[in-house]
């Protein structure tokens, strides 16, 4: 028999090949003689870069940026030499994972340092850049990063540089020379002679709008530390950002799905970069060639550590089960906890969670491999 296993990662507890690996030594407790695949997945998140990387043998650049308090740091991405390909995470720069939780303070943490990464990256030779939004400590709609690259923000003849609310009253953005720029700018002019631009591709897990009542800041901000007082402050900065844009450059991509990805960088990479707005599953499982391994199996396993309406929108369970029925094969997820939710389950031909009666959340995630085992062997014994 053969099993490809794709899975996310458990959050918190588990990589995206741990998950994998946990699964595989349970089947093969039963199934000694099965031909198991691990092929880890990811779908804009964080693990996005590792898990691309991994896969066309990328090999690790590091470049100096800054923390989302600007503090000094050393970031890495993936490059892929033959394709003149660079893969990050805006989360390497700009995530939370940067921040202790009493650190979180959304009103001056900057994507600044993702712009860095972009322009280093740009430097190395990049023809093509792929960034994961996904687990973001900032709010600004790609405010900083712009300035990284080299975009310059005004109130009147002040530049502005942070915090945010500063935005409020912005009334001009200038761009930055395209002779000295690899961007495609929103401003026409020439460019500098072999000066070609690069592609941005921004990988995203969520389609929210920059703004409104499924924007950026009123369902991912509280997370980063917006509290309800401020909302409004951060919808009028964004608000005002998104209104200069349309007045400077005459576009406006504030209701592009993945807009409001991590905290409106979507919008900032759209309108800044001239980047396009693909679901991260896509980009990862093209990157992989997921489809055609799927094709090549009996069955497939994916799971994450959360199984719930989410999962219909572009998560990783939900893409390897559509490709698994596209090419008629069997799939099954393997979840640290699910819904009850009926078309979230009828996805799949079975769904394992970790979870027991009785067990508290604490412990269901620090013995997730075991009880990822055990499923699989309860997985194997029914085949």
């Amino acid at each position: 028999m053969r099993i490809l296993i794709a899975p996310d990662k458990f959050k918190g507890t588990l990589s995206a090949r741990e998950v994998g690996e946990a699964i595989a030594a349970g089947i093969r407790e039963v199934l000694p003689d099965a031909k198991i695949d691990i092929v880890p997945m990811a779908d804009g998140g964080e693990e996005t870069a590792e898990v691309i990387s991994e896969a066309l043998g990328a090999s690790w650049m590091k470049c100096k940026a800054h923390d989302p308090l600007n503090r000094e740091i050393e970031a890495r991405y993936g490059w892929i030499e033959k394709r003149k390909l660079a893969v990050m995470e805006m989360s390497e720069a700009a995530g939370m994972r940067r921040l202790k939780p009493a650190e979180l303070n959304p009103e001056i943490a900057t994507t600044f340092g993702v712009g860095e990464m972009i322009s280093c990256a740009g430097s190395q030779g990049a023809d093509q850049i792929i960034v994961g939004l996904g687990g973001s400590a900032t709010n600004d709609g790609g405010f900083g990063m712009a300035r990284a690259l080299g975009f310059r923000f005004y109130v009147g003849s002040k530049e502005l540089n942070g915090p945010i609310h500063e935005l409020e009253k912005l009334t001009r953005i200038v761009a930055p020379s395209p002779a000295a720029s690899r961007l495609p700018l929103p401003e026409g002019e020439e460019r500098g002679e072999g000066n070609t631009t690069m592609e941005i591709i921004a990988a995203v897990d969520v389609r929210n709008p920059l703004l409104g009542e499924n924007g950026a800041t009123r369902i991912f901000g509280q997370q980063k530390g917006v509290t309800p007082d401020k909302v409004k402050e951060f919808e009028r900065a964004l608000t005002r950002l998104a209104d200069v844009v349309a007045d400077e450059f005459g576009f406006d991509h504030r209701n592009e799905s993945g807009a409001g990805a991590a905290g409106g960088l979507g919008f900032g990479l759209l309108t800044f970069c001239g980047a396009k707005i693909r679901p991260g599953f896509d980009v990862v499982a093209e990157s992989v060639g997921l489809e055609q391994k799927i094709a090549d199996v009996d069955l497939v396993i994916t799971g994450e550590g959360s199984l719930d309406r989410q999962t219909l929108e572009g998560k990783t369970p939900a893409g390897v089960a559509r490709l698994a029925r596209k090419v008629g094969k069997r799939v099954f997820a393997f979840v640290g906890r699910a819904t009850e939710d009926r078309e979230v389950r009828e996805l799949f031909d079975g769904v394992y969670t970790n979870a027991r009666p009785g067990m508290s959340e604490e412990e269901n995630m620090k013995r997730a491999a075991e009880l990822l085992r055990e499923n699989a062997r309860k997985l194997a014994r029914n085949l």
